[in-house]
């Protein structure tokens, strides 16, 4: 499938008209004008480069056409149902794909489910956003030599059902029960009666137990008859498809059903059997549909349960540089050097770096620091509620001292506590305003880049170092335009497929950069 997409360069009259009358015409207009450079023949021929040289023996879609659509689905939040509907009935998508006044559908929905399958498998869309990178240079005057980036994150909702742990404990064992069912070519319920499991053959496992649940020894009673159904059931895989265990289905919906039982629970030393966790297991599953979700925070009160989605943009020019997408478990810093990595593929250096605290301290960043970037951040707030913080001692770190408020010094290195030893601290009058501590004197902890924090403590106290740190609205900017067309809930399940997501609507945000521009 090495077919070439090759549309007309000028316009039609036809397509004059349509480019006239369509509301928001900036990013249509912008597509259509520059169409021939976004798919250009390399860039073509790397597409189809995803597919054999085999022929289903249906007639062969051109992978640029199936790109251009994938990047409208993006724009305009369209399944792929809907895509196929757009392209047969809207002018504006025809005009787009060079298929106007026709009445035969371009592509098929399985052809789209196909293409964006290669399109993941082959990382080319890392290449369809790096496209539009290089279209929107043309138009933003992008320097490769040296920028000012911004990196920032925002949740993603996972698209897969969370539950608890009774209902983990339900849906694995009941999609454990379907695989078998189907292997013994039986109906669930008659599978479910041999297997010795009936609770999961219902429409809810909970209204299956029908208790209190506000009863605790109702909860424990209804948690130790599933998990004896559990084991049943186990039993039953084990002895009636013994030979097909290492196999998939089954494999993988054991494994699941396994996890979910060591994440959860714990023996119960007081009452015997097992009880629910106390607390969340930092790679707790929380959901079968999706096993790559996970609890995090963006705040103290705000709960994500799914992803962080990140991107690194170019201040200058407002163009997405590179994305990266992780459970929402994990420390935004994390993904750092993967965003560094992808900047610097389209320039040779950073010369700022614009982030967030969730990124300070982070590798990446501090390797980058010390090869000669200035990194802009508000530095960690310092807690020690109606006594002296950190900034109010004296900390002189080429002498190696540090001076409280009292005027008494200690040795101190970056990396180590300083101590203050009791016999200063016990007499001064300045003690219950430096430490709560009895019978020690006060301590001060020094971070290995404490010079650098200190840096960055001096700069937001001054006007202009206030204003420097605002530059970084732009990447928020970015971050809330990709929300817009993305969403706040994922459309895919499993990261992966929803860093694709994330990677078209960065495309498609480039293209409105570039479009507003031109």
């Amino acid at each position: 499938m090495g077919l070439l997409w090759t549309p007309p360069v000028a316009t039609s009259a036809d397509e004059d008209w349509v480019l006239k009358h369509c509301k928001k015409a900036k990013l249509f207009v912008f597509l259509r004008t520059h169409r021939h450079e976004l798919f250009d023949e390399a860039f073509q021929a790397q597409l189809a480069g995803m597919y054999s040289g085999r022929s289903s023996g249906k007639e062969p879609v051109a992978p640029a056409l199936l790109a251009m659509v994938t990047l409208l689905q993006a724009a305009m939040g369209v399944s792929d149902e809907d895509a196929v509907e757009f392209a047969l009935m809207d002018q504006r998508w025809q005009m787009l794909l060079g298929t106007l006044g026709s009445r035969t559908k371009p592509f098929e929905q399985g052809t789209l489910f196909h293409f964006r399958q290669r399109l993941i498998a082959k990382e080319m869309d890392k290449a369809l956003l790096d496209r539009s990178i290089v279209l929107a240079q043309k138009t933003r005057g992008f320097s490769p030599k040296a920028l000012r980036a911004a990196f920032d994150a925002s949740p993603l909702f996972g698209a897969g059902r969370v539950e608890d742990t009774f209902n983990l404990i339900g849906h694995a064992a009941k999609d454990l029960l379907r695989s078998v069912a189907d292997r013994l070519g039986l109906g669930l319920e008659e599978a479910a009666a041999r297997a010795g499991i009936p609770l999961v053959t219902g429409s809810s496992l909970k209204a299956s137990l029908d208790i209190d649940w506000n009863d605790s020894s109702q909860k424990k009673a209804a948690l130790e008859l599933l998990l004896g159904q559990v084991r049943s059931l186990s039993s039953f895989v084990e002895r009636e498809l013994k030979g097909e265990l290492e196999r998939p289905p089954l494999a993988q919906q054991l494994a699941v059903l396994h996890q979910v039982l060591a994440q959860d629970l714990e023996p119960d030393p007081d009452r015997g059997g097992s009880r629910i966790k106390d607390g969340t297991a930092k790679e707790r599953r929380i959901s079968i549909t999706d096993g790559q979700m996970r609890h995090g925070r963006k705040s103290k009160t705000s709960r994500v349960d799914g992803f962080k989605r990140q991107i690194a943009i170019d201040i200058d020019t407002q163009i997405i540089l590179g994305t990266a997408l992780m459970p929402a478990n994990r420390p935004e810093g994390e993904a750092a050097e993967e965003l560094i990595a992808e900047v610097k593929r389209h320039a040779e250096r950073i010369a700022h770096l614009y982030i967030d605290r969730g990124f300070l301290g982070a590798k990446g960043v501090n390797d980058e620091r010390r090869s000669g970037t200035i990194v802009h951040c508000k530095a960690f707030p310092l807690h020690n509620k109606d006594r002296f913080t950190k900034v109010d001692f004296a900390l002189d770190l080429e002498a190696g001292r540090i001076t409280c408020p009292a005027g008494h010094s200690v040795a101190c290195a970056p990396g180590t506590t300083a101590h203050f030893p009791a016999a200063v601290c016990g007499p001064c009058p300045r003690r219950d305003s430096c430490t709560a501590a009895k019978k020690a004197g006060r301590s001060v902890t020094l971070h290995q880049d404490e010079a650098f924090f200190v840096e960055l403590r001096q700069i937001q106290k001054t006007p202009e170092g206030r204003a420097e740190l605002r530059k970084r609205v732009v990447v928020e900017h970015g971050l809330a335009a990709i929300s817009r067309t993305q969403g706040r809930r994922a459309r895919y399940r499993g990261a992966r497929k929803n860093l694709f997501d994330l990677r078209r609507h960065a495309a498609v945000e480039n293209l409105h950069v570039a479009a507003r521009a031109a």
